[in-house]
Formats: C-alpha cells, structure tokens, sequence
C-alpha cells in the first residue's frame, strides 16, 4: 500500500492572476501558503483485474474509462494505472467548498500516488504542471494555476506565472520569529455556506481581459509583490494593510464574492482588532481568514465564536509519500 499527503493552502494576495486570460498578456502573481490540513491518497493492488475508487461514494468499475469522478478517471488514465487497485481518498476536514485548494490539492496527491505505483518518483514541478494540465486543459474547469503549485512546492511562496505558461516559485526569505507571529495572528473561521467556486471563476475568466477588470487585477498583483518585501522586512503592520487592501479590491471584481453575512464577519472582525483578512479561494463561502496582530486573535475569537474555527500552522512540505509498505 501506498500513501500520499498533499496540503491545503491560505491564499493571501493576487488570486485571480494566475487565470490563463489574464497572465497570457503580461504576468500573474500570488502570495499564498501550504498549511498543515491535508488530503490523503491511498492506492493497494487488487487480486481482481477490475477497479475500485473510494471518495464520498465507492465506484467499481472495470477500468478508469467508466469512472464518473472527472479527476479520478483523467489522472488514472493519463498515469497509466487504469484497473487491478483500489484508490482511496480521504480529508483531514469536509474539503468541499471551503476555498482552500482542495480539488488541485486532490489532483496532485492522486497523481503522485499514482506514479509512486508505477515506480516513479514525482518532483514537485511534474506534480504541478501535470495536475494543471488535467484540470484546465482536459477537464475545462476554469480554475487558474496557484493552488496546484502551492500543493506540490508546500512552503510559503511567491508564485508567479508567466505568459509563456512557465511558473516559478520563490520561497519568502522571511526570519523565523517573523512567520511565527503572522502564523499566530491567522485563523480561518466557517461561514457556513459551502460554495461552488466554479460559477464565480467563470464569471471572472470573462472579465479578466477587460479595461477596469484588468487594471483592478494588475492592481492585486502588485499587492502580492508588495506583501512579500513586507514580510520579508518584517512589516507584519504594513501586510494587514496590503491584506484588507487586497479584499476590498478583490470584492469589485465580479458579483457573488461576497455577500451580507461575510461582510458581517469581517466587520466584526475588524472591530476586535482585525487588520486584514479575506475570503478564501473564489469566494461566496468557505472559509474567511482574518489576521489580527498584537495578540488581538483571541478577541476576534470571541467575536466570531458563532463561527466554527480551524486553526492551522504553516506547512513546510508539498505533497510526499508518506507510507510505502
């Protein structure tokens, strides 16, 4: 048996860049970490010739071309592992919806424990480029590329995609204590609702070209830029500037990013002491991350405690084999 970890990840800064019709003209930029909330693959040779996936609901077929799951069927057939195992998959959390990376995250583990099977080892780049590839270019989902990058680097990054579909990630050069404190001053809260980040993302593909829309993306770009030197000067005042600053313009982009009950959150928040903080992954529900500096965390607790809270640590390491037995 064979299993693999892949890590979620805390978007901070430039989502929406990483869109092909918008770094196609220039480039795209995102600050974003891996964190230590994962999803899980497993995969164990069967005795029968046939096939058997396991996620919410159990699928047995006799060969990956059958299966309904788009991810499962696409990764298997283009690993080449197509029948005679049983795939598992498994969350730390309920994963849909939550605007943490969880279907790139799923991809890249699923892959990398499909290659392990076959005797290859993956590097993070191939583990990347291949789950983009069947998400974007097979399947047509209109996800961008940052949350497959952050699942196969781990680490907090900078990421950076340019036109000529090449991407490269930089670690943040920032001291230790630094990332401590802004790891101590994070949480993510539930907003209750589970969201489907597709219809928000197509809406955003649509205007990503356009004048305003553009300008407004270049704009959140730049802010990746700008929050990486802040944190790398240990400016952590400065990041929950850039961090608000980043959702205010990320709210102008298209209609059902937000809603009442988040702004509602989120002004809470900011009254216990918040300075920054976000919706994550596309919008509309899931998780919102609220950064609260100087040990004002716990009263933003107080605050939202009508709120389920999930708390996370930075995640050093991308996607691994963690069993092999």
């Amino acid at each position: 048996m064979l299993i693999s970890r892949t890590p979620l990840r805390v978007s901070f800064l430039g989502g929406g860049t990483d869109l092909k019709e918008y770094y196609k003209n220039d480039f795209g930029a995102v600050i974003s970490t891996a964190i230590n909330k994962y999803v899980y693959l497993t995969i164990n040779g069967k005795f029968e010739n046939d096939l058997r996936v396991k996620y919410s609901k159990t699928e047995n077929v006799e060969s990956a071309e059958k299966l309904e799951h788009p991810i499962f069927r696409e990764a298997m057939k283009f690993a080449g592992v197509t029948r005679g195992v049983e795939v598992t998959s498994m969350a730390d959390m309920p994963t849909r919806g939550s605007g943490l990376g969880s279907s790139s995250t799923f991809t890249v583990g699923l892959l990398n424990v499909l290659h392990k099977y076959k005797g290859q080892n993956s590097e993070a780049e191939k583990l990347a480029s291949e789950a983009c590839k069947i998400e974007i270019d097979v399947l047509k989902e209109p996800v961008g590329k940052q949350d497959q990058y952050a699942a196969a680097y781990g680490g907090f990054n900078y990421i950076k995609f340019n036109a000529d579909e090449s991407v490269s990630v930089e670690p943040v050069k920032a001291k230790k204590n630094v990332l401590q404190e802004l790891e101590n001053s994070m949480s993510l809260f539930y907003t209750g609702v589970e969201r489907s980040a597709s219809t928000i993302l197509t809406e955003q593909k649509k205007v990503s070209g356009q004048g305003e829309k553009n300008k407004t993306l270049t704009e959140m770009r730049e802010q990746a830029t700008e929050a990486k030197k802040a944190i790398e000067k240990g400016d952590l005042n400065l990041f929950g500037d850039i961090l608000n600053k980043g959702w205010e313009l990320k709210k102008k982009l298209v209609g059902g990013i937000t809603n009442s009950a988040i702004d509602a959150m989120y002004e809470k928040a900011r009254k216990a002491g918040a300075t920054g903080g976000k919706i994550c992954g596309a919008g509309g529900g899931g998780f919102v991350l609220i950064y609260a500096p100087d040990g004002k965390i716990a009263k933003v607790r107080e605050a939202l405690k009508a709120h389920k809270e999930l708390r996370f640590k930075f995640e050093p390491e991308g996607s691994k084999i963690v069993f092999n037995g």
